[in-house]
Parts: structure tokens; C-alpha cells; sequence
């Protein structure tokens, strides 16, 4: 089993910046075959006025744009929070080859807590599965952000 902690060290440093403008902290980083950090970016929903901007999806778009190529065969996505059903079946359509997250999501996680959608065998790309990386870290920086609002 590797280990994922640098990786999720990285996104978790993204999801701090979220919070500079408003937005939700979640970080995602993509990683290449090798390991290495090709794409990073954190929640832009609030500062875009983007519903659509997720880390998830930013770090998809950015690395399929570099690459010139939608196919991301290869790349593993590392997340602070579990993927909604958006991230999830982009990372499908992208065909990422695993997802790595912190903190499980149980009111819109799409990876394990309400649907499986990277796993679900009537869809033409299954996704590798990693969960409860540095859980308590992740959920942390939400749960603190959330009652800094309260």
C-alpha cells in the first residue's frame, strides 16, 4: 500500500487557501503515474460564482488542458473530502485511475458514503479507491470552518 500522506499534506495545504475567499476548504491535488504533483488547486465556488468549481474538477480541467488530452489514465486524484456525484463521474469520464480522500462526506459523498460511482460496474471505467487518508486532519479543517460561521 503506498503512502499518501505527502500527497494529502498538499491538498490539504490547497484547502487552507479556500478560505481566503470564502470558499469551503477542499483541496485537491492529481497526481501523475510517478507520483508527482501535476495539478493542485482548492474550492473556487464563491470566488467564481462557478457552482461547477470544485477542486476536484479544476485540477481535472487543468491537467487535461496541459496535456492537451481529456484521457487521464494514470493520475491519481487526491482529495481533502470525499468526491460528490459532479467530481466523481468526472473522474470517470476522465478515466483517472484511483481517488484518494480524507474525510467520508455522508450528505453528499458519491465515492463511498451515498453512491459508488467510481466502482460502479455499469459505467465503462472502474476507479481505485483509497479512504480515510489523514481522516481526522481533513475533517478538522471543515468541522473548524464550519463553527467559525455559526
Amino acid at each position: 500500500m503506498t503512502d499518501w500522506t505527502i500527497a494529502m499534506e498538499a491538498a490539504l495545504d490547497e484547502a487552507r487557501g479556500a478560505i481566503n475567499h470564502g470558499d469551503i476548504p477542499i483541496g485537491a491535488v492529481l497526481l501523475d503515474a510517478e507520483g508527482a504533483v501535476v495539478a493542485r488547486d482548492h474550492n473556487r465556488r464563491e470566488e467564481r460564482g462557478d457552482a461547477t468549481a470544485h477542486a476536484e474538477m479544476l485540477v481535472i480541467s487543468e491537467r487535461s488542458r496541459a496535456l492537451g488530452n481529456w484521457r487521464l489514465t494514470g493520475h491519481t486524484l487526491v482529495v481533502t473530502l470525499e468526491p460528490c456525484a459532479m467530481c466523481a463521474m468526472a473522474a470517470v469520464w476522465a478515466r483517472v485511475d484511483r481517488i484518494v480522500y480524507g474525510a467520508a462526506d455522508p450528505k453528499a459523498g458519491a465515492v463511498w458514503s451515498l453512491f459508488n460511482i467510481p466502482r460502479d460496474e455499469r459505467l465503462n471505467h472502474r476507479i481505485e479507491l483509497e479512504t480515510g487518508v489523514m481522516e481526522d486532519a481533513c475533517a478538522t479543517l471543515l468541522t473548524d470552518f464550519f463553527e467559525e460561521r455559526r
